[in-house]
């Protein structure tokens, strides 16, 4: 194979394992994907924050 036709078929496996997505767009949904994982952990927290904050609220009235 020449050095055009190894180039070629390098961006053909390239596309293919992106999944029909330019380099471009993949960065893109990666970046996208990141940040709605850093949300998500956030929201997490702040639901368990809110969950200890009422189990605490429950310990108080108690007295234990």
């Amino acid at each position: 194979m020449s050095d055009p036709d190894v180039d070629q078929q390098a961006e053909k496996m390239l596309e293919a394992a992106l999944g029909g997505m330019t380099p471009h767009a993949a960065l893109l949904a990666a970046s996208r994907a990141e940040t709605a994982d850093v949300e998500g952990r956030a929201a997490a927290i702040a639901r368990n924050r809110e969950r200890a904050l009422k189990l605490l609220a429950v310990l108080e009235k108690t007295g234990n």
